[in-house]
């Protein structure tokens, strides 16, 4: 195996113990296993041709994401921004860990981790790929079931937050996906905030 294909399974076994059930078609999966295989492919779809540092920050963008739950943080943005920071820097780490016994030279970990913690969003081609990829995600697989959880306010403010960090390619894919009425029509609302 190529060491691209050995960092992939490593990637891969590490989110397989993830404890949280992802179910997707009637199959259930670890959740950040199937959530890093689909990354990756909506990766490859908006980027064919994506470098090797690209493929490997898609297929461990959030590895290990369990170990550090929401819940261990209080509540508030404040702290939920903290969170998120320190779960990037969490991935980075194990992404690092795993290639440098891999024989991956300093460089190119050094990209990995750029594209990881989305260093130079809408500067960086390759991180605003990562950011819409990681967009696209949500909407395609997760965001049906997270808008009746939550008030419609704070729906179409997070899916502004979320449109705002993709570029115009990115919008054009979501728009693209399948939703019911309700999900469709919060998206457009936050589009025209968006576009005012």
């Amino acid at each position: 195996m190529d060491k691209l294909t050995t960092a992939f399974e490593q990637f891969d076994n590490y989110n397989k113990a993830d404890p949280n059930v992802f179910t997707l078609d009637g199959t259930a999966y670890p959740q950040e296993y199937i959530l890093a295989l689909k990354l990756y492919e909506w990766v490859l779809k908006l980027a064919p041709d994506a470098s090797e540092a690209l493929l490997l920050a898609s297929r461990s963008q959030h590895i290990g994401r369990w170990e550090i739950p929401r819940d261990s943080y209080p509540e508030g943005r404040e702290a939920y921004l903290q969170w998120r920071k320190d779960l990037a820097k969490h991935h980075a780490e194990i992404v690092a860990t795993i290639l440098q016994h891999l024989g991956y030279g300093a460089e190119q970990i050094n990209r990995v981790t750029q594209i990881i913690l989305k260093q130079k969003i809408k500067v960086d081609a390759e991180v605003q790929v990562m950011e819409n990829a990681l967009c696209l995600v949500f909407l395609e697989f997760q965001y049906e079931d997270f808008y009746p959880k939550h008030e419609p306010e704070k729906v179409i403010n997070i899916l502004k937050r979320s449109l705002l960090k993709m570029d115009a390619r990115g919008h054009g894919f979501a728009l693209s996906l399948n939703y019911s009425n309700k999900g469709l029509y919060y998206i457009n609302e936050a589009l025209k905030l968006i576009n005012k």
